[in-house]
């Protein structure tokens, strides 16, 4: 349940001030020296924009422009303090805190920002000239410093994808598959935002206090574009901040020991599409990973539109990876328990580590970050005339500028300056892409606030 909208609009705390605790409190002189005297270039927009969202945790919206325009007077300031540092807020959301107090998992979720953005400039000021192997190195030490991964921890992360706009029946078979994993004492790790991300993690604490399980874990993985549009939600309790959606991707499956997908939006396909051009190069044809699709019966249409269109462009023989099941919160569990002996087995088999997949052999093109342009998504080669992994990463490049243009500030503005995203398109795979794209707006899956605008035409090139 959300707190109630009318306080985030009515009242703000003027002024209040707060101190990390455990390993969110240790940063060096240099770290601290940048905070506050603002000399590490676009640091501090960049800080205050995550901040604002991590204040309004637990508000259902994805409209940027319109979380960020009702706090123009937000700021933070940092002071040097014997306990490591001292942040303070100066017209803060009051939905934040309770009785003057900030509530704790918010609290935590705003020094995990400082903690990631300010040690990802660290390692790396400019994540997207990196190497692939720099960048699985990177997504490696940012969740490590997060203290995400433990090596003598039993496989038990279970990453779950959908959309943050769903329906209510949808939404509740999310918390009924979530409740089954946490009787089996998984740990839920998804986008951290509302609807399908927050859902499995609702309803696998439930059933972690059933099993007196005091461990589990809520992971929630986000990046600076898209925290703002997905605010975390209430359950998380490990919030982690990649430099990117590539990254973001990679954290994803470097950590899972299963992925469920359930129904969702532009965002959900973009990440089907990535993990399937993971899995058609030949060298990771042999890890057991169980991937399952799955929905409440309602669901059965838009399970089979995301089926037919991939049948129809990257092919059967990638799309049969996606286990569906419909309907069957139990079943999607025993699935994931049963896969999850198969994962032990080839980690064991290939010497890779239990908490991260080294083994994956993550192609180039989805390292390499795409950012959003007329251009570049004007340039993407979106015909059937290429290897099936190839399409799969042009696609999923696709999907993911149309993401940024329903919920990136910086994107929807080159939008309105210069009009929708030209999207050219073979006539076959723009047909199926316009029927999908419609499909999905026609549900509401693109966006909860308001009516959606379309960011993009396709155009048709013979």
């Amino acid at each position: 349940m959300n707190r109630p909208s009318a306080i985030i609009e009515a009242a703000r705390i003027l002024e209040t001030s707060v101190h990390p605790r455990n390993h969110l409190a240790f940063l060096s002189q240099d770290e601290t020296d940048r905070l506050i005297h603002h000399t590490d270039e676009g640091l501090y927009p960049l800080i205050r924009n995550c901040v604002l969202a991590v204040l309004n945790g637990g508000v259902a919206t994805d409209n940027s422009l319109g979380l960020f325009a009702q706090y123009p007077e937000f700021m933070i300031e940092f002071e040097r303090h014997p306990r490591g540092l001292k942040v303070i807020l100066k017209n803060a959301p009051a939905q934040a805190f309770v009785d003057g107090v900030l509530i704790e998992t918010i609290h935590d979720h705003l020094f995990a920002v400082l903690r990631d953005l300010v040690h990802s400039r660290d390692l790396c000021h400019n994540p997207a000239a990196l190497e692939p192997a720099e960048c699985s190195n990177l997504v490696f030490q940012i969740l490590r410093n997060a203290k995400v991964l433990e090596s003598n921890r039993e496989l038990s992360c279970v990453v779950c994808w959908g959309g943050h706009s769903v329906n209510q029946v949808e939404y509740d078979y999310t918390q009924a598959v979530g409740q089954e994993l946490g009787l089996r004492r998984f740990d839920i790790c998804t986008g951290c935002g509302p609807g399908a991300m927050k859902g499995p993690m609702r309803g696998a604490l439930y059933a972690h206090r059933r099993q007196h399980y005091t461990e589990g874990r809520f992971i929630g993985i986000s990046e600076p574009g898209i925290i703002a549009a997905e605010p975390p939600n209430g359950v998380v309790s490990d919030l982690v901040i990649m430099p990117d959606i590539e990254k973001r991707l990679e954290a994803f499956v470097r950590i899972a020991h299963g992925i469920i997908v359930f129904p969702g939006g532009a965002g959900t396909f973009e990440e089907i599409l990535y993990l399937l051009a993971i899995l058609s190069n030949p060298s990771n044809a042999g890890d057991p990973i169980p991937i399952i699709l799955t929905g409440p019966q309602a669901s059965t249409g838009i399970i089979d539109a995301y089926r037919q269109f991939l049948n129809d462009t990257v092919g059967h023989s990638l799309t049969q990876r996606l286990e569906v099941v419909i309907d069957d919160p139990v079943a999607v569990a025993e699935r994931i328990q049963q896969g999850r002996d198969a994962v032990r087995s080839y980690r064991i088999e290939t010497n890779d580590a239990y908490h991260f997949n080294w083994t994956l052999d993550i192609p180039v093109a989805l390292q390499s970050a795409f950012i959003p342009t007329h251009q570049t998504m004007r340039e993407l080669q979106l015909n059937t005339n290429q290897p099936p992994q190839n399409l799969a990463c042009e696609l999923r490049r696709l999907f993911s500028g149309i993401v940024a243009g329903n919920v990136k500030p910086e994107t929807q503005a080159l939008i309105k300056h210069h009009g929708p995203f030209e999207v050219h398109a073979s006539p076959e795979l723009g047909k199926a892409l316009d029927q999908l794209l419609q499909r999905l707006i026609t549900e509401k899956r693109m966006k909860t606030d308001g009516d959606y605008q379309h960011c993009y035409k396709i155009i048709p090139t013979y």
